[in-house]
């Protein structure tokens, strides 16, 4: 809601404990909600501007009135719902296929036919070669020099900067193709080129009943 031109697909999960009927009713349910919580937003932006402009001194307002009127302008879009079944991996196969269709989509996404610099592909494949490689460690992190240095000892990457470098990681990480998290200050020469580590990783950690493991053990 905050983000201008935002796009949403709402996936719904747990198909499989719902019957057929069911799934197309809460599907209604949840989009008519949706379309009433966007209505719900708009009438309370317009009426939080209306209450600045009609302020007695709305010149001290200036500067909510502007991120009012800004987010007023991010139009946001919602596509139908996708009703999946995490169980079946058929069904996550049509929630990636329906979800590249609408990346694709240059109505939606009018910036989706980009053309990336040639060093951006080599870099990427690079990396990919580095983290399946057998020297690479089963934890997949690396460290950024390092990292760095790695891809340099690469022919028509010997040119390759920290700085270029940095740039192609941000992109790999929107993708999905790694994890690097630089804004935090104790990772930000950490990459992850095993995503999938880091999800092994958390569900080892992070569940509901984590606490009473540990208080079980003596």
């Amino acid at each position: 809601m905050r983000v201008p031109n935002s796009v949403v697909l709402p996936v719904g999960t747990h198909v499989d404990c719902c019957r057929e009927e069911e799934v197309e009713e809460k599907r209604r349910d949840i989009m008519a909600r949706i379309t009433d919580m966007l209505a719900e937003r708009k009438s309370n932006l317009a009426h939080f501007i209306s209450n600045l402009e009609g302020s007695e001194e709305p010149e001290f307002y200036m500067d909510q009135w502007e991120r009012l009127k800004e987010m007023e302008s991010c139009t946001l879009t919602i596509l139908n719902l996708v009703a999946v079944n995490c169980t079946d991996h058929q069904d996550i196969k049509k929630l990636e296929a329906t979800i590249l269709e609408h990346v694709k989509n240059e109505e939606l996404f009018p910036e989706v036919i980009r053309v990336l610099p040639p060093i951006y592909r080599q870099v990427e494949a690079a990396i990919v070669d580095i983290a399946q490689s057998e020297e690479m460690a089963g934890h997949g992190m690396m460290d950024l020099q390092y990292l760095l240095s790695k891809l340099s000892q690469r022919e028509q990457l010997a040119s390759l900067g920290r700085e270029l470098l940095q740039d192609i990681l941000r992109y790999l990480h929107r993708i999905g193709l790694v994890v690097w998290y630089e804004e935090i200050q104790h990772l930000e020469s950490t990459v992850f080129l095993q995503p999938t580590f880091l999800i092994t990783m958390f569900k080892l950690l992070v569940r509901h009943c984590l606490v009473q493991q540990l208080e079980s053990i003596s």
